[in-house]
C-alpha cells in the first residue's frame, strides 16, 4: 500500500496525475469546459479594445461630421470653433512631450549598460537607417511608374497664390546640415524646449560685390534633437556616477511613470479629439473636387506608396526576423495610429505609442522609452517618401527629365534630411526645399504641395510611428534572444564546473595540506643535504 501511495506521488510530481486535464493552448481531455456564450464573447472582445474602437469611431465620425457642415456656409471664427476640442487634444500631447522624452531617455540611458546602450542605439539607428533608404526608393519607384506631374495645372494657380506664403526660405544645402548639427548641441536648453536654430541671409557689399552672408536666427519650434541627445548623455552620466546618481534616476523614474499616468488619461479623451480635428480640416477644404482633380495623383502615388511601405514591407521585414505574426502586432498600436492621422505629428503621438507598445505588445519600458523617443525624432520614414515623391512630381511639372546621379542625390537627400525633420506637422515640407535645392528644382512649386500637405502629412504620420513600433518590436525580439543565450551559456559553465569538481575529488583541502606539507618537508631535507 505504501508503495501504491509513492507510486501516485511520483506520477503527480511528474505531471502523470494530470493528463486527463485540459491543457492550455492545446487538445482538451476528457473533461471539457462549457463554451462561451455569444454574447459574453462580444462584451469581452469590446471590453478589451474599447479605446480602439472609440478611436477609429471618432476618425470615421469626423469625416461625415465635416462633410456635412460642409453644406453650410459658415464663417472662419464658426470654423475654429468647430476644431476647438481637437485643438485642447494637440495642446494636451504637446504639454506631455518635454517631461516625457526628457525622463524617459535619461531612466532608460542610466538603467542600460553604456555597452549594450550603444549597440542597442546602433541597432535601432541601422534599423531606421534601412526601412527610410527602402522608403525613398519605393517612393521614386512609384513616382516614375504613376507620374503624377503629366497632369493639366491649369486649376493651380490659385493654390500657388494661396500658399506662396508658407514656402520656406531658399536655403542652402550645406547650411541645412549645419544647423541640424547645431541643433544637436543647444547653446540653451530651457530655449530648446521652444525654439531652433535656423540660419538666415543678408546681403553685403564688400568692393562692389554682393555677398549672401548666413547668420543665426531662432524659429518657433521645439529643438527635440537637442533634447534627445542631451537627455542621453545626461543618462549616461548618472550611471557614471554609481551609488551618488541613483536618488536623480529614482527621480527621473518617478516622473516618468507618473507622466505615463497622465498620458492614460490623455488617451480616454483622444477619440473626441481626433473626431472634431478631422472634422475641422475636412470643413476647412475650400474645393475639394478641384483639388482632387489637379493634384488626385499626386496624392495617390504618396499613399499608394504609404500603403506599401506600411502594410507590406514593415511587416515583411518584422516577420522575417521575429517568426511572429506583424498585424497581431499592428492591432496592438491602432489607437496610436488613428491618434497620428488625427494630430498629423509623430512627437503628439509618442505619449500614446509608449503606452500601446508596452501594454499590447510586450515590449519592455527599457526599450520602448529609449528608442521611441529617438525614433520619433530620426526615424521618418513616410516623410521621405513624401519628399522623394513631390521631388520626382516637381521635375515632371516642369518637363525636367532627371537623370541617373539626380535619382541617387534625391534617395541619398531624402533620407539624410528626414532626420531633421521636425515631429511636427507639415515638418516635412520645410526639409523638401533641401531635395529641391540639391537637384537644381525651382522650390517655388512647393506651394503646390502645401495645398495637399494637410492630408498627405497624415499618412506620413501614420507611417513614421508604425515603424518606431516596429523598432522597438525588433530590439525587443533581439534583447530576449540574446538574454536566453546567455542563459544558456551561463547554465552551461555551471554544469561545466560541477562536473570538474566531481570528477576530481583529489584536490580536497585535506589532500592539499597534506601534499603541502610533504612538498615542504622535502624542500628542508635538500636544505639540510646542500649544507
Amino acid at each position: 500500500m505504501a508503495e501504491k501511495l509513492d507510486l501516485e506521488e511520483v506520477k503527480a510530481s511528474n505531471g502523470e496525475a494530470h493528463r486527463d486535464e485540459p491543457l492550455a493552448n492545446g487538445p482538451t481531455g476528457q473533461r471539457k469546459s462549457s463554451p462561451e456564450p455569444m454574447s459574453q464573447r462580444v462584451k469581452r472582445i469590446v471590453r478589451a479594445n474599447l479605446l480602439v474602437i472609440l478611436t477609429v469611431a471618432g476618425v470615421i465620425v469626423g469625416v461625415f461630421i465635416g462633410l456635412g457642415v460642409r453644406s453650410v456656409s459658415l464663417t472662419e471664427t464658426q470654423q475654429i470653433y468647430i476644431g476647438f476640442p481637437g485643438e485642447i487634444l494637440i495642446r494636451l500631447l504637446k504639454m506631455i512631450i518635454i517631461p516625457l522624452v526628457v525622463c524617459s531617455l535619461v531612466s532608460g540611458a542610466a538603467s542600460i549598460d553604456p555597452k549594450a546602450l550603444g549597440k542597442l542605439g546602433g541597432w535601432a539607428m541601422l534599423f531606421f537607417l534601412i526601412t527610410t533608404l527602402i522608403a525613398s526608393s519605393i517612393g521614386v519607384v512609384m513616382a516614375f511608374i504613376i507620374q503624377p506631374g503629366n497632369v493639366d495645372m491649369n486649376n493651380t494657380t490659385k493654390y500657388d497664390d494661396d500658399m506662396s506664403g508658407g514656402v520656406p526660405e531658399k536655403k542652402e544645402v550645406i547650411d541645412s546640415f549645419l544647423d541640424l548639427i547645431r541643433n544637436i548641441f543647444p547653446s540653451n536648453l530651457v530655449s530648446a524646449a521652444f525654439q531652433s536654430y535656423a540660419t538666415s541671409y543678408k546681403m553685403k557689399n564688400k568692393t562692389g560685390i554682393m555677398e549672401k552672408v548666413p547668420f543665426g536666427v531662432d524659429q518657433e519650434g521645439m529643438n527635440i534633437l537637442g533634447l534627445v541627445v542631451f537627455a542621453i548623455v545626461f543618462g549616461v552620466a548618472l550611471r557614471k556616477l554609481g551609488d551618488e546618481g541613483e536618488i536623480l534616476i529614482k527621480f527621473f523614474n518617478s516622473f516618468n511613470e507618473a507622466t505615463m499616468v497622465l498620458v492614460s488619461w490623455i488617451m480616454w479623451y483622444a477619440p473626441l479629439g481626433i473626431m472634431f480635428l478631422v472634422a475641422g480640416k475636412i470643413v476647412e477644404m475650400d474645393d475639394v473636387g478641384k483639388l482632387f482633380t489637379s493634384l488626385g495623383k499626386y496624392i495617390a502615388t504618396c499613399m499608394i506608396g504609404h500603403a506599401i511601405h506600411g502594410a507590406l514591407v514593415l511587416p515583411g521585414i518584422y516577420f522575417i526576423f521575429t517568426r511572429k505574426n506583424p498585424y497581431t502586432f499592428l492591432w496592438g498600436i491602432v489607437t496610436a495610429l488613428a491618434t497620428a492621422f488625427g494630430t498629423s505629428s509623430s512627437s503628439a503621438t509618442l505619449p500614446l505609442m509608449m503606452k500601446c507598445v508596452e501594454e499590447k505588445n510586450g515590449v519592455s519600458k527599457h526599450i520602448s522609452r529609449f528608442i521611441l523617443p529617438i525614433g520619433a525624432t530620426v526615424n521618418m520614414d513616410g516623410a521621405a517618401l513624401f519628399q522623394c515623391v513631390a521631388a520626382v512630381f516637381i521635375a515632371q511639372l516642369n518637363k525636367t527629365s532627371l537623370n541617373f546621379i539626380q535619382v541617387i542625390t534625391i534617395l541619398v537627400t531624402a533620407t539624410a534630411s528626414s532626420v531633421g525633420a521636425a515631429g511636427i506637422p507639415a515638418g516635412g515640407v520645410l526639409t523638401l526645399a533641401i531635395i529641391l535645392e540639391a537637384t537644381g528644382l525651382p522650390t517655388t512649386d512647393i506651394s503646390l504641395i502645401l495645398a495637399v500637405d494637410w492630408l498627405v502629412d497624415r499618412t506620413c504620420t501614420v507611417l513614421n510611428v508604425e515603424g518606431d513600433a516596429f523598432g522597438a518590436g525588433l530590439l525587443q525580439f533581439f534583447v530576449d534572444k540574446a538574454s536566453k543565450h546567455e542563459g544558456v551559456v551561463e547554465l552551461s559553465e555551471v554544469r561545466m564546473d560541477g562536473d570538474l569538481s566531481a570528477a576530481a575529488p583529489e584536490h580536497s583541502p585535506l589532500i592539499d595540506k597534506r601534499g603541502l606539507d610533504g612538498a615542504k618537508a622535502d624542500l628542508s631535507a635538500e636544505k639540510e643535504s646542500a649544507m
